[in-house]
């Protein structure tokens, strides 16, 4: 067993700050992280080898009627190991939401920009040259331009980019400045201790207070991973950094009080599809920066807006993209040998549905989601725009990859679409942004942590991962995990010192 000040369950964006931030502040520090530590060294650019390793469920985890898939990371550095860097601050219109309808406090724009600034310093933040804009890229600029769409050049953490495009599968070139290369060195180095392949199963509450918590010891070896050891560490406080997914599962299974029954509930995950384009032109989108322009034409930040939808390049190496197309036998090979010719954009839903993360009867999260008519009406907008776009930058078809496909060749053909064929198992269906199963707020009855992090009811315990969001953020959540946990990281020292 051991005796800590403070336990950091998970190593992403912000269990990775939780842990510097305490041991800076001379506090004895013990992080448990599910996954491996791996270093760029492992990282062999292999669909095969790499999504086992660093996704959850090997990249399979879905909702619980299997209508989308979620992703998720798991080892040191949590999924900003494995996403494409994309740096957004959370918009001042949330924020503003947040106080206003959620009871969120100390939040605005103001009192979070030190945070966000030195988050950014921190990460090396900076916009995406111009000439690091690949052809699927410049494919969704070029067609917003000649929409006359609003569009940007977004901003990243890396330095050093090879451009190889492999991003979703950890960076072999250490280029990304994220949790895993950045600040969990930083933490160590302040004296923080870390335990990888170790499953946190139970937290610990004596007297409405976290003590601490216990899981078991693996031998990290893939999904046939043995339990090698029982863990106990005994803390005067738990920060749960585990994703909105693995806290709130974590939380569940530990019976934690719930008299308002919030605990779990309240999820988002920005749910999206997939639309590609076929050019004349070699596109080759695999290769080069994964995402560096946006258009955000259809989004709104308003709650209720009748325009939530965020829209980004997507594409996948040859194993995610044969997944992916429609078609069998001789159609699938021949939509595959278009590969080097596709362009694929992704509309992501800035969702209101409310779903939640329960656990089963071995204490694994179970994920429940049922898209709104609001937000699916908004999902098919959303594909209807990237086609549109698409078309508009010279494609020659464009393939929605429903059951049954649907292809266009030309606007009049979108205009008149009927899209009442959007819904999931339908059309498949991702989730990357996980958010908001442990809403923070003033009141306990429509949240469950306080707006410093900590649990309503359960004194010591802070959760300072993307569960604190009440709302969808609308676009990529990495910086605002990062950002709120290090702007709410000086409440979980005050209670270790208490």
């Amino acid at each position: 067993m051991l005796d800590v000040d403070a336990v950091v369950v998970g190593t992403g964006a912000g269990g990775s700050i939780a842990m510097r931030e305490l041991a800076r502040a001379g506090l004895k520090v013990v992080a448990l992280e599910e996954g491996g530590y791996l270093r760029p060294a492992d990282f062999d650019q292999r669909e095969d080898h790499m999504f086992p390793v660093l996704y959850q469920d090997g990249g399979g985890r879905t909702t619980e009627d299997l209508g989308i898939r979620v992703l998720g990371g798991r080892g040191v550095g949590g999924s900003t190991v494995h996403n494409t860097n994309l740096c957004k601050r959370t918009p001042d219109a949330i924020l503003d939401l947040w106080a206003r309808r959620y009871g969120v406090e100390g939040a605005s724009a103001a009192d979070l920009e030190a945070s966000f600034t030195s988050i950014e310093k921190d990460l090396s933040v900076s916009e995406i040259a111009s000439d690091d804009i690949n052809p699927n890229n410049d494919a969704l600029r070029r067609g917003a331009l000649a929409l006359g769409w609003k569009g940007a050049v977004l901003r990243h953490n890396r330095i050093g980019c090879q451009k190889s495009g492999f991003c979703e599968l950890g960076c072999a070139y250490d280029a990304k400045q994220n949790a895993l290369k950045v600040v969990v060195p930083q933490a160590l180095a302040a004296g923080a201790n870390l335990y990888s392949d170790v499953d946190v199963r139970r937290i610990l509450v004596e007297r409405g207070a976290a003590v601490g918590v216990e899981g078991v010891a693996h031998d990290g070896v893939g999904s046939g991973k043995r339990p090698v050891a029982r863990v106990r560490v005994r803390a005067k406080v738990v920060v749960l950094a585990g994703s909105a997914v693995g806290s709130a599962a974590l939380a569940r299974r530990s019976g934690l009080p719930d008299p308002h029954a919030r605990l779990g509930r309240g999820l988002r995950m920005h749910p999206g599809g997939v639309v590609a384009g076929r050019f004349d032109e070699s596109i080759l989108a695999h290769r080069g920066i994964p995402q560096s322009y946006e258009c955000t034409e259809m989004l709104s930040y308003e709650e209720g807006s009748d325009r939530r939808v965020w829209i980004v390049p997507a594409f996948a190496h040859p194993i995610g993209t044969a997944a992916t197309l429609p078609g069998f036998g001789a159609a699938h090979m021949r939509s595959m040998r278009a590969y080097g010719h596709l362009a694929v954009l992704t509309a992501m839903v800035h969702d209101e549905t409310s779903g939640e993360v329960d656990v089963d009867g071995d204490g694994e999260p179970v994920i429940r989601y049922r898209m709104t008519e609001r937000d699916r009406v908004q999902l098919a907008k959303g594909l209807v725009a990237c086609a549109r776009i698409l078309l508009a930058a010279g494609a020659r078809e464009v393939t929605i990859p429903a059951v049954p496909p649907v292809r266009v060749t030309n606007a009049r053909e979108l205009d008149a679409l009927d899209t009442s064929f959007v819904r999931p198992f339908s059309v498949p269906l991702s989730a990357v942004h996980p958010m908001g199963t442990l809403a923070m707020g003033k009141d306990p009855r429509v949240s469950v942590v306080d707006s410093t992090g900590e649990h309503h009811q359960v004194k010591g315990l802070f959760a300072l991962d993307g569960s604190l969001f009440p709302t969808s953020l609308g676009g990529p959540p990495q910086i605002s995990i990062y950002a709120f946990a290090l702007h709410l990281a000086k409440h979980a020292v005050a209670a270790a010192k208490r």
